[in-house]
């Protein structure tokens, strides 16, 4: 499962020299990124890092201090169009139903595509239902639909599985890979889960201190199994980078020659 050259819609993400503080405070410095269309990137990295600022300023609802960030899409597709994000909270309205949270913002000519979405990530049967009765996963589901049903070209994720149990979890990952996989929209997650990053990762950031402290290319065929000693190799190699930030300067980008040997692949699953 991947997405080919010919598929890959999304927009192509470009940071340049990125800056933000929050007063005397450096929650991002000279962050230099480039993120290609069609790519799935995961970010890791301690609370704090500077992982969620990062994506608060992609989609608009922080402003950097310095630097660039740029979404360069499509001609003709701007704005709200063009990125689309969804929190680890799904943020529904509970006075409104399945399909009606769905079609926030969108024309009345479009509510076929709002049910062709919901079909897709399996809720078409509860389109008239309220978000009271639903799943916290089927929740997640609905947050997932109102951010696809406007096509965008770059999907951020802020530790949208954060909440769920561990088996409604696993089956959300899946759901946003197959879904990535179909649409070939530009995806960047940001998680706390270290496997999951690597399972779903066509590279993975580590983001110590408002830098870039390591990235690694994920060159693993997917779907990718928990169990392979590859994914536990990875995993274990950026937790102790991870575990190692502030103790000292971050570690400089490696090659995976270069990666230790196997160690056991813990499931961490926390919130910011």
């Amino acid at each position: 499962m991947s997405v080919s050259k010919e598929h890959r819609s999304g927009a192509r993400v470009l940071l340049e020299g990125l800056e933000k503080r929050f007063g005397d405070k450096a929650v991002l410095s000279g962050i230099e990124l480039d993120v290609q269309p069609g790519e799935l990137l995961t970010i890791v990295g301690r609370s704090g890092s500077g992982k969620s600022t990062l994506l608060r300023i992609l989609c608009g609802l922080e402003q950097p201090t310095g630097g660039a960030a740029r979404v360069l899409a499509p001609e003709g597709v701007t704005g709200a169009a063009a990125v689309r994000v969804v929190f680890q909270e799904p943020r529904l309205m509970p006075w409104r139903t399945v399909l009606q949270n769905v079609c926030i913002g969108l024309p009345e000519a479009r509510r076929e595509r709002a049910r062709d979405v919901l079909a897709r990530v399996g809720l078409l049967d509860r389109q008239d239902d309220y978000p009271g009765v639903l799943s916290g996963g089927q929740r997640q589901r609905v947050a997932l639909a109102r951010a696809l049903v406007h096509d965008p070209k770059v999907l951020l994720l802020d530790e949208p599985f954060g909440a769920l149990d561990a088996l409604t979890r696993i089956g959300a990952q899946r759901l946003v890979e197959s879904l990535w996989a179909q649409h070939g929209f530009t995806a960047i997650l940001v998680t706390h889960d270290v496997q999951e990053a690597v399972l779903l990762g066509d590279r993975v950031l580590v983001v110590d201190e408002g830098r870039i402290a390591e990235s690694v290319a994920v060159d693993l065929p997917r779907p990718r199994a928990r169990e392979l000693p590859e994914v536990g190799r990875l995993t274990g190699a950026l937790l102790r980078t991870i575990l190692a930030s502030g103790e000292g300067p971050p570690t400089p980008p490696r090659s995976r020659a270069d990666l230790p040997p196997p160690v056991a692949a813990p499931l961490l699953a926390g919130a910011e």
